[in-house]
């Protein structure tokens, strides 16, 4: 029988990736999967599955704190692109990990870690676990990670160099992303979701799938109909921003409103 999997990861190109190396696998049955923590959370909890593929560093909640708030906690598999999370310590009980990029050897062996797992009767996280979750996610909130305070851009074999307090916004667009800065785009080799993981949210937001904000450039903020909002900025062109409806409450919270 097959492992049903519930897969879990704020980039879609990851749960993409990671659902292609599964079916190759014969082994999976993916039963479900999402960008957003929250909804990972409610779905988790509707209806365990055998073994969740869970990212580690998401917004809003990260995936040790999305183990938390389920009642139940089915065998897991952490998916990261970081190795400060103390890796080691996650090879305890039902826990095993992946480095991203995931390379389909270390699937396998993952996989049949969980198999194992399942064939001794441990299908559920052991208090060792929670300690562990309590530990780490309480030092993911006390840790000050250390932001940058420009970014590079390429223009043929030259680096120029950003400063990101003249940036006033980030947007994906052509399968390419871009930062505005004094008025003109240059391209970034970073997704936005990669920059949201890299940037102080004090200062920067994510309004959009495609779109991310300076908040220290932002004029004014008004309400559109359905729930979204609109920014408008304060440079030269007076830009306007759309704030998508699902990620309104956040950013209000974010910009302190």
């Amino acid at each position: 029988m097959k492992l049903r999997a519930w897969l879990v990861d704020d980039e879609p190109l990851a749960l993409d990736r990671l659902r292609r190396l599964l079916d190759r696998t014969g082994r999976v049955e993916v039963t479900g999967a999402t960008t957003s923590p929250e909804d990972a959370v409610a779905a988790l909890t509707a209806d365990p599955p055998d073994v969740c593929f869970l990212d580690i560093q998401m917004p809003r909640l990260n995936g040790f704190e999305v183990l938390a708030r389920l009642p139940t906690q089915p065998i897991v598999v952490f998916t990261t692109a970081y190795d400060q999370y103390a890796l080691k310590a996650f090879g305890v009980n039902s826990v095993d990990y992946l480095l991203k990029p995931i390379e389909p050897e270390a699937l396998d062996r993952a996989l049949n870690k969980v198999e194992r797992l399942r064939g001794s009767g441990q299908t559920s996280a052991q208090p060792d676990l929670q300690t562990l979750l309590t530990q780490i996610t309480g030092v993911l909130r006390e840790a000050k990670p250390e932001y940058p305070d420009r970014i590079a851009s390429r223009l043929g074999d030259r680096l120029w160099f950003l400063d990101l307090h003249k940036v006033t916004h980030f947007y994906a667009e052509d399968k390419l992303t871009w930062a505005v800065s004094e008025g003109k785009p240059y391209c970034v080799d970073h997704s936005i979701a990669e920059l949201e993981k890299k940037l102080d949210p004090k200062k920067f937001a994510r309004i959009h799938r495609a779109t991310l904000v300076n908040l220290a450039w932002i004029r004014e903020v008004s309400s559109l109909p359905g729930g979204s909002l609109n920014i408008r900025l304060k440079d030269d062109k007076a830009t306007d921003l759309t704030v998508a409806r699902d990620r309104a409450h956040h950013f209000k919270t974010q910009a302190g409103l």
